[in-house]
């Protein structure tokens, strides 16, 4: 069992009122987390922590940031085996789906070493005799990091680590369903070195969140927001950070939709859908969650699909022969059941058969047939089941994959590139990749959506952009005429 601190300041210590909550394995029921349940004092506390490191972070020499990322970096990696049973033992997915995590977060903390002589400017041509006119790109001051379960090490390392290169003070706060894995990430920087205050982590008990998080926000020294998660608390993120006059950067939900043409590699969809449509039990913002495919392919498309899921099999984490796990929690797992089963009573096919639920592991669902009556038409899964409909022409399959609030991630499959691509740019979301899965994410890629998905980009120097102020700066350097 762990004993999950707060970390401000760089010490870990409990919460103000000493209160504590509790994080159980989704599969087992077992205590796994006690965590620290942070009180307002608490939130007040960690951004003060944060404020105070900014003026020495912000103008340490990038050299110096720099060997502090590559260094955590490092010991992110030598952590691999703890994220990988810590995210088991809260989350519930599979030890292969953890070890990506860390291995991929350890990657975005060596991009971001990579960015810190990035955050520069530009001169530009003015018009008045003897000035010259800069915009330069500063430190904006602490960044708020709201992270989520699904993706604990990547989404919780994502919310810092662009916002440090750029020189800014963080205070993440942790999913109340995975707290010692964003905690463990926190850990990473105090091993690494970084001085006391740059990181910080906040934990708190559920009910609480709504009121932690708009302390958080509305504090005068948070100057920055990102938050990855639903679109319904994004929503609530985005008019909280609005109302304090707040930037913030959303990612949202998404209804992600696979467009597979009549002249594309079936094999090469087959293996990209399963893939984007299961992997951590479809609990992905980017995952598959619908399949259009044309219907001069579709039967083909479908029957060889339908062999594909039949093979993939979810078991406890960890089990012999179980490529996938449990989900998050029995509850999700119910809903997404639920959402298959509506499907099936208003004429869908299951063509991988009935649904199988297990408390919290549930089999693979691949759902044929859909129409607009059925709530998985509008209603995002986050789940393992993925739907097909079926479209008569490029203009039909374009339609119907804007036919959606989420704009997220995308993806066509066909052999004529261009074909693909008149396709893709019709296609309303911010990510899509031709002839691949929806699933795909590097750290130097400009990450997010549009629509209900979200606004704003994690990531490279689009990251940058996000989290320093852009500032106008002139010197004149002859004596200016005025006119009065």
């Amino acid at each position: 069992m762990n004993d999950v601190k707060l970390l401000i300041g760089g010490a870990a210590c409990a919460a103000a009122n000493g209160a504590t909550f509790e994080r159980k394995n989704p599969v087992n029921g077992d205590t796994v987390s006690v965590v620290a349940a942070a009180t307002l004092a608490d939130a007040d506390a960690a951004v003060a922590a944060a404020a105070a490191a900014f003026p020495a972070w912000s103008v340490m020499p990038p050299s110096e940031r720099r060997k502090l990322l590559l260094k955590a970096a490092d010991v992110m990696d030598s952590h691999a085996k703890d994220f990988v049973e810590l995210g088991v033992a809260e989350a519930g997915s599979t030890p292969i789906w953890y070890g990506f995590n860390a291995m991929l977060s350890a990657n975005m903390l060596r991009d971001a070493a990579g960015l810190v002589t990035q955050v520069g400017g530009e001169v530009i041509p003015s018009d008045v005799p003897g000035n010259m006119a800069m915009a330069l790109r500063q430190p904006a001051g602490v960044v708020l990091g709201i992270a989520p379960w699904n993706a604990p090490v990547i989404l919780g390392t994502r919310a810092i680590a662009v916002p440090l290169a750029c020189g800014n003070t963080v205070v993440l706060k942790a999913s109340e369903l995975t707290p010692a894995v964003h905690r463990l990430i926190g850990q990473v920087f105090v091993e690494a070195g970084f001085p006391a205050g740059v990181v910080n982590v906040i934990t708190n008990a559920p009910a609480d969140a709504p009121a932690v998080v708009e302390r958080l926000i509305a504090n005068p020294a948070v100057k920055r927001v990102n938050f990855t998660g639903s679109t319904g608390v994004g929503r609530i993120i985005g008019q909280l950070a609005a109302k304090h006059l707040k930037p913030a950067v959303l990612e949202l939900g998404g209804k992600n939709p696979m467009l597979i043409l009549d002249d594309a590699d079936l094999d090469e969809a087959v293996e990209a859908a399963a893939f984007g449509s299961f992997f951590n039990q479809g609990q992905i913002c980017m995952s598959t969650d619908r399949i259009i495919v044309a219907s001069a392919v579709a039967d083909t498309f479908v029957a060889k699909l339908t062999a594909k899921v039949g093979r993939m099999k979810a078991g406890k984490p960890g089990s012999e022969g179980c490529i996938l796990g449990a989900m998050v929690s029995p509850e999700a797992a119910a809903r997404v059941k639920r959402l298959a089963e509506d499907a099936a009573s208003k004429g869908a096919t299951l063509t991988t058969g009935p649904v199988q639920l297990d408390g919290a592991v549930l089999q693979p669902v691949l759902i044929d047939g859909l129409t607009t009556a059925m709530e998985l038409y509008k209603e995002e899964a986050f789940g393992p089941v993925v739907t097909v409909l079926r479209a008569g022409s490029d203009d039909e399959a374009v339609r119907l994959a804007n036919d959606s609030e989420y704009g997220l991630s995308a993806s066509v499959f066909s052999k004529d590139i261009g074909r693909a691509m008149a396709v893709a740019k019709r296609i309303e979301s911010g990510i899509c990749h031709i002839n691949s899965s929806t699933v795909h994410d590097e750290a130097q890629m400009p990450f997010g959506g549009v629509k209900s998905s979200g606004y704003g980009r994690f990531g490279g120097k689009a990251g940058v952009a996000e989290f320093t102020d852009l500032r106008w700066i002139t010197i004149q350097t002859t004596h200016r005429h005025y006119p009065v």
